[in-house]
């Protein structure tokens, strides 16, 4: 028999097919170590953006509180309304106007703002002219801003003043104006606007 014809087994310590290019197995510590570093990066990547969606959320619900906040507190504030709430409530305070105040609401039924400002007497005409209506529209004698305007605004309208009214109506979604003038003093007319915007 001829060597050739003996197959040759091979040895233990032999490089054979496959040996040196696998990956020796691994310990426990290497596996716990893997296992670490992808649960790591697996709460890094979901705990990240839920962070931020939380804290975000915190953020838009104080925020929402404030201003819940602030549009409950009642009173007219000093200073003049925006040059928006003033084109969305109509109402064109002259520019020679002084203490001007305002204050605004709204709810699912109406949105009002009301004004308080003290004028000259071609300011209370060039007012007028602005809303839509003028002086001879004005009643003598009348205050027609009701009751629960009062009560929202604190507003006092002593029977010993010379008082004027009027309201001027617009279809809507225009807003109608209610308006009283203390006549008192016809060279500095002090002008009570409550505008209301109803859906």
């Amino acid at each position: 028999m001829i060597a050739a014809d003996h197959p040759v087994a091979p040895s233990p310590l032999s490089d054979g097919p496959g040996n040196g290019e696998g990956k020796p197995p691994e310990s426990r510590r290497q596996v716990f170590r893997r296992r670490f570093i992808t649960a790591t990066i697996i709460v890094l990547l979901i705990g990240i953006p839920a962070g931020y969606l939380l804290i975000s959320a915190g953020q838009s619900r104080r925020s929402g509180k404030d201003k819940e906040a602030a549009a409950a507190a009642v009173g007219l504030r000093d200073g003049w309304p925006s040059k928006m709430q003033r084109r969305i409530f109509e109402i064109p305070i002259p520019g020679n106007a002084v203490g001007v105040q305002y204050y605004e609401t709204n709810n699912w039924k109406a949105s009002r703002m009301y004004v308080k400002f003290r004028t000259t007497s071609g300011g209370l005409d060039r007012f007028l002219t602005g809303i839509g209506t003028g002086r001879a529209a004005l009643e003598p004698g009348a205050v027609n801003i009701n009751a629960r305007d009062i009560n929202v605004t604190g507003w006092y309208f002593s029977p010993n003043e010379n008082w004027a009214s009027t309201t001027h109506r617009n279809e809507k979604p225009r807003p109608t104006q209610t308006i009283t003038v203390n006549m008192t003093d016809p060279a500095g007319p002090v002008v009570y606007v409550v505008s209301a915007a109803t859906p």
